[in-house]
């Protein structure tokens, strides 16, 4: 597939000035095309086709081995910030990647036919350039080649996956994908953020409502339960007055029973004997 029908394919057989931007989920219009991979499709004659300056937005570009022998019709895309150019065969050129990507901070020219450092001289103006990877390119077999290129390139960080004390870089500086993330995609997931962490708060504040709910009916059992012991120490309250009710009578009784005779029937019995 040649390099325009990719780039069709890309969009969806759009173009991004032939979006509607009144079309509701119209994620394709100019300002939203930020990243376009064409890597593996065909270039004709060795130069881009298909690039315009529609695609100024473009803030990540890759074209991995799709036989370029040059950069020339390269669009001027202001907010370009990576540059995937591995694989091809280019040999120079390079003053159009000062001149037509300002803003670029990773460049990947490994294994292409740049094979003196000279040629990497125009890279001087892309002051914000922090990594460069030039590995598999014969430039890379000259001696004092590391030292060279941080002479020549001071703003840069890494060379090759790697600072001048030999640490390597981390993923996301290699790769630069953190550089590449769009706003809207970090907005997005702070807000599910967000809304994760409010669904946990009315999870937590749902079982703080339940804990309450099992207390209060915990306390309310404890309240029927002091009830009944109460009515049950005023049943056995009562049947003890009743107890001692009964025992009253009881000793009363027993006393009438007892009291059979009395002073006056003594003093009758003894009369009669007198007589």
């Amino acid at each position: 597939m040649d390099m325009k029908k990719r780039i069709n394919l890309e969009l969806r057989n759009r173009t991004p000035a032939d979006v509607d931007v009144k079309e509701p989920m119209a994620l394709l219009k100019e300002e939203q095309v930020k990243e376009l991979v064409l890597d593996n499709c065909r270039s004709n004659d060795g130069k881009i086709e298909g690039l315009s300056a529609a695609f100024e937005s473009l803030e990540f570009l890759s074209m991995i081995n799709v036989m370029l022998t040059s950069v020339s019709n390269l669009p001027k895309l202001n907010k370009l910030r990576k540059l995937e150019l591995s694989d091809n065969r280019i040999s120079g050129g390079l003053e159009v990647l000062a001149e037509r990507t300002p803003s670029l901070t990773h460049l990947n020219l490994s294994g292409n036919k740049i094979k003196d450092i000279n040629t990497l001289e125009p890279l001087k103006k892309l002051l914000n350039l922090r990594s460069l990877d030039l590995f598999n390119c014969e430039v890379t077999n000259l001696n004092d080649y590391r030292d060279s290129m941080f002479k020549l390139l001071p703003q840069l960080t890494y060379l090759d996956g790697y600072d001048q004390d030999d640490q390597e870089a981390p993923d996301s500086d290699v790769e630069g994908d953190g550089d590449c993330l769009d706003d809207d995609d970090e907005e997005d997931d702070d807000e599910e953020n967000e809304d994760a962490e409010e669904e946990e708060e009315e999870d937590d504040e749902e079982g703080e409502f339940d804990v309450l709910d099992e207390e209060d009916e915990d306390e309310l059992d404890g309240e029927d339960d002091d009830d009944d012991d109460e009515d049950s120490a005023e049943e056995d309250d009562d049947e003890d007055e009743e107890a001692e009710d009964g025992e009253e009578e009881s000793k009363e009784t027993a006393q009438g029973q007892k009291r059979k005779r009395t002073p006056e029937d003594d003093g009758e019995e003894d009369t009669e004997d007198d007589e």
